[in-house]
């Protein structure tokens, strides 16, 4: 649960690590979305062929970033692409902002079987809805929007008409196709860069490129983690 006491908290913002930021403010006053990439690239591996598949790696970076962040902040989770619809047309909506979701969302990322393409832009205009236009969206993806989404144009209409609403991107593993048949600013946008990316340019939020288990995992903790209320800063050590 969120931590209520200001005394606990800020005794708890002494802490090492993420354990210590993430306190520090007493618990998130937004909530958050996590829209999760299932689509059927995350079954397969990346440039070394010996490395497990991108789901493998995900469900564990989800296990191991969950319970840091989910004591503290409301989070929900949509995951798109697998599905008994169309390959763009899947964008389940698993539970909207709740407390403690860690155990759920870990359970729903671990029963996930990845299908379908990339509705990412879709998905994210599904989670800004849910959230009622304030708080943080947190995109978890392996590569381009797939379903003739536009996410720059997204990103924009978010910025002009939900100031309060902010969407991180983690890429993971990602495979940059710039001349994706489906993805129609992915050919005018930054060479190389998923034009995900462009979500977070827009709004004001965090692109993280990410390729291994642990760099996922910070990832997470980073863009769902709480920001420090009053500027505040563990004690400074004095010499010696």
């Amino acid at each position: 649960m969120k931590i209520r006491s200001p005394l606990l908290a800020l005794a708890l913002a002494t802490l090492p690590g993420p354990m210590g930021y993430l306190a520090a403010s007493g618990g998130c006053t937004l909530d958050a979305m996590v829209v999760f990439d299932g689509s059927g690239s995350m079954s397969e591996v990346g440039f070394d062929i010996q490395d497990k598949p991108r789901i493998v790696d995900a469900r564990d970076a989800v296990r191991r970033a969950m319970p840091q962040v989910t004591p503290y902040r409301d989070i929900g989770l949509i995951i798109y692409g697998p599905g008994p619809l169309g390959p763009c047309e899947n964008i389940d909506l698993r539970f909207p902002p709740s407390p403690d979701a860690g155990h759920d969302i870990i359970l729903d990322v671990d029963q996930l079987t990845p299908g379908g393409l990339t509705p990412l832009s879709a998905s994210v205009a599904r989670a800004a809805e849910v959230l009622g236009n304030s708080g943080a969206i947190v995109l978890v993806t392996d590569g381009n929007e797939t379903c003739g989404g536009a996410p720059c144009t997204l990103g924009e209409k978010l910025f002009q008409t939900s100031r309060d609403l902010t969407v991180h991107v983690i890429g993971f593993k990602v495979q940059v196709d710039t001349f994706a048949w489906n993805s129609p600013e992915q050919k005018t946008y930054e060479e190389g860069k998923t034009v995900a990316k462009c979500l977070a340019d827009r709004t004001g939020g965090k692109f993280v490129s990410t390729e291994t288990v642990d760099e996922l995992v910070a990832a997470l903790q980073d863009t769902l983690g709480c920001p420090l209320i009053g500027g505040y800063q563990p004690p400074a050590q004095g010499p010696g």
